[in-house]
């Protein structure tokens, strides 16, 4: 007869994520997530198959932390300016009790690069597209663009989103605003 789970999922992943957000991937071990999520490596491998199907389920977790202003983005009218305003909340979201964490979608594929696990890395790709196609969403707003520009700018808020998540970690409030204002002066 198999045994009832001692832990909640959803509060274990929540540990592992913070684990991840702070050491990154690699430097993560199934050691380090035993001892931070409180379960056993057994426990792990049944629940989660491996090290990366922990790391896929904080994926999962990461996005629904995120949507908070992502979904403020998702609703916004306000185009060009909306798209600006979830730059500066991801400011906010990214920082946890005066740490500067960047984004943990960010952070891992700075890591691993184009030579990591292809299940993680397609799982970090459609983040990237997911927030990419709000931006041209609220870049179609202005009924002036036509698609071929809307997919430049979005490709390029897109990438200045990764420049900044990672910029976040290391330079002031002030160099950051200065980042986001010249990045949107001319859209």
């Amino acid at each position: 007869m198999a045994r009832s789970k001692q832990y909640k999922e959803e509060e274990v992943i929540e540990k592992a994520m913070a684990l991840f957000w702070c050491n990154g991937y690699e430097n993560t071990s199934v050691r380090m997530l035993e001892k931070e999520m409180g379960i056993n490596q057994f426990s792990i491998y049944s629940s989660f198959g491996s090290k990366n199907g922990v790391f896929l389920e904080c994926i999962k977790s990461y996005k629904k932390k995120i949507r908070r202003i992502t979904e403020v983005l998702e609703k916004s009218n306000n185009g060009v300016a909306g798209i600006k305003q979830y730059f500066y909340d991801f400011l906010e979201f990214s920082k946890d009790d005066k740490v500067k964490k960047g984004c943990l979608v960010t952070n891992t594929i700075n890591e691993l690069g184009a030579h990591g696990d292809p299940i993680i890395m397609t799982e970090l790709k459609s983040f990237f597209n997911e927030i990419k196609t709000l931006f041209a969403n609220n870049l179609k707003q202005d009924k002036s663009k036509d698609l071929t520009t809307i997919d430049k700018q979005a490709n390029y808020l897109g990438t200045s989103m990764l420049g900044l998540s990672l910029a976040s970690k290391i330079l002031s409030k002030t160099q950051l605003e200065d980042f986001i204002e010249t990045a949107f002066t001319n859209l």
